[in-house]
């Protein structure tokens, strides 16, 4: 599918005379490019142009620059891509609050004045959260080891993604984060580096570290730190799913208590929606990974958490593969590859079921293949109906723990995060197209912020 994030920019450089634009032109089409626009950089006895042109992927791009290049008389001069362009020297900088401007500004907010400040948090520990930008500051930890669904690439690699991450803290949430990319993926090593960290930060949101090792590095930084810690994967995922979920069965007319789930992905976002969803009150799970159901007793490609899984979901014993588990379920959630649900499989499905494919960039089954047999189709991608996407929940979420002071994010946090997000679509908007609100609904943070706040006071993780 072509789309704007493939979007390349040729200058090429041709004699001025009739017909050579023409060429190029014809060429950029004859090899599948969507010219976007045409700009005339200098003109004179040669012409100089760039030509803006829609490609579907990077070798489409190159197939297309090979071949202008190939005609007769004319040079490219550079081919420039518009997403490598726009993240140039990163996305997010730091600005100061207070002005510099004279030696007293100096002298107020360093040496000598700053030291009175130091004095008072070594006196009073708790100081640090209203006189440092403690309150507002999350780290955004990563390993770099499951980087979207591209694997693991590595700290570096990581880093564009994670200041994606902070630049929507930011805009959705008014919060400092930083990018925190760790040259090592030892579960030990992350765990005790983050320890270290902690003190500069309110909260921890954990970013594309693999499965089952995320599960660990949470568990432990929950445990031995006294501010929210947050795996976005696990647990974001989670909460907007139950929130779409809401608002899908009020379009079907069906009961969180009376569904039968099928889970596709028994990864970290599978465990986290496993366990939310029973939070929630659904009874009956099935739960299904690349060898097929997971049941108890199950020995093949088992790990403490899908042990869990075994124990905890699938109630009727079902064993077999993908296309048994969805015989009469009301709703499928993958989370795990693409095209690995069938027209077929669906048709099996209850009446009135709900299709959440949710593995990107391809989704488990393409929604116009799909759309015949189902009431409501979600999936991860923004070019769909209902894109479920974790932005809607971590600005606000992490808004409403920090205005708290909360010592961590817990399930009663999360569910009414989950509620906050389900409600941002009222009753005259709902349909089985527009089940979730758009991003760019603030409102709809700041309901999440003050939800989450409300659940952190009311359970006592509170500070405040």
């Amino acid at each position: 599918m072509t789309g704007a994030g493939y979007t390349i920019t040729v200058r090429a450089e041709y004699p001025n005379r009739p017909g050579m634009l023409g060429r190029v032109a014809s060429i950029i089409g004859q090899t599948g490019g969507d010219i976007g626009s045409i700009d005339i950089v200098q003109a004179g006895p040669t012409m100089i142009r760039d030509f803006t042109v829609r490609v579907d992927d990077e070798e489409h791009a190159r197939l297309v620059v090979q071949a202008i290049s190939a005609l007769p008389q004319v040079r490219v001069h550079q081919v420039t891509d518009r997403i490598l362009d726009l993240h140039r020297g990163g996305k997010i900088t730091v600005t100061n609050r207070t002005p510099l401007a004279s030696r007293q500004d100096l002298a107020a907010i360093y040496t000598p004045g700053v030291a009175r400040v130091s004095r008072a948090i070594a006196r009073e520990r708790q100081l640090v959260w209203e006189y440092t930008i403690k309150a507002n500051a999350v780290a955004i930890v990563t390993d770099g080891s499951a980087v979207l669904g591209l694997g693991n690439l590595g700290a570096e690699a990581a880093l564009p993604v994670m200041e994606g991450k902070a630049a929507l803290f930011k805009e959705f949430g008014g919060i400092d984060a930083w990018p925190v990319c760790l040259a090592t993926q030892e579960t030990d090593e992350i765990v005790r580096t983050v320890e270290l960290i902690a003190p500069a930060f309110g909260g921890i949101n954990l970013e594309d570290i693999s499965a089952p090792r995320c599960f660990q590095v949470l568990e432990r930084l929950e445990a031995s730190l006294d501010i929210p810690v947050f795996h976005d994967d696990q647990d974001g995922t989670a909460v907007v799913v139950l929130a779409a979920l809401r608002n899908a069965l009020k379009v079907v007319g069906k009961r969180l208590e009376d569904l039968r789930v099928v889970i596709c992905g028994a990864g970290a976002a599978g465990m986290a929606c496993a366990r939310m969803l029973m939070h929630a009150g659904v009874r009956e799970i099935v739960a299904v990974d690349h060898k097929g159901i997971i049941y108890e007793g199950r020995k093949e490609a088992m790990n403490p958490y899908k042990e869990w899984l075994a124990r905890h979901t699938n109630p009727h014993r079902l064993q077999g593969p993908l296309s048994k588990a969805v015989e009469g379920a009301d709703f499928f959630l993958g989370l795990s590859v693409g095209d690995i649900l069938t027209v077929e499989d669906v048709k099996k499905m209850a009446p009135d079921p709900i299709v959440f494919a949710l593995a990107n960039p391809d989704p488990e089954i393409k929604p116009e293949l799909a759309e015949p047999y189902v009431r409501v189709m979600a999936t991860g991608r923004s070019d769909y109906p209902n894109q479920i996407n974790n932005a809607l929940c971590f600005p606000g979420l992490f808004r409403g723990a920090l205005d708290a002071h909360a010592r961590c994010i817990n399930m009663d946090m999360k569910i009414a995060a989950a509620e906050a997000i389900a409600a941002g679509v009222s009753e005259d908007e709902l349909s089985p197209e527009y089940i979730i609100p758009s991003i760019f609904r603030r409102e709809m943070h700041q309901a999440v912020a003050q939800a989450v706040q409300e659940a952190a006071i009311r359970t006592g993780v509170a500070r405040l």
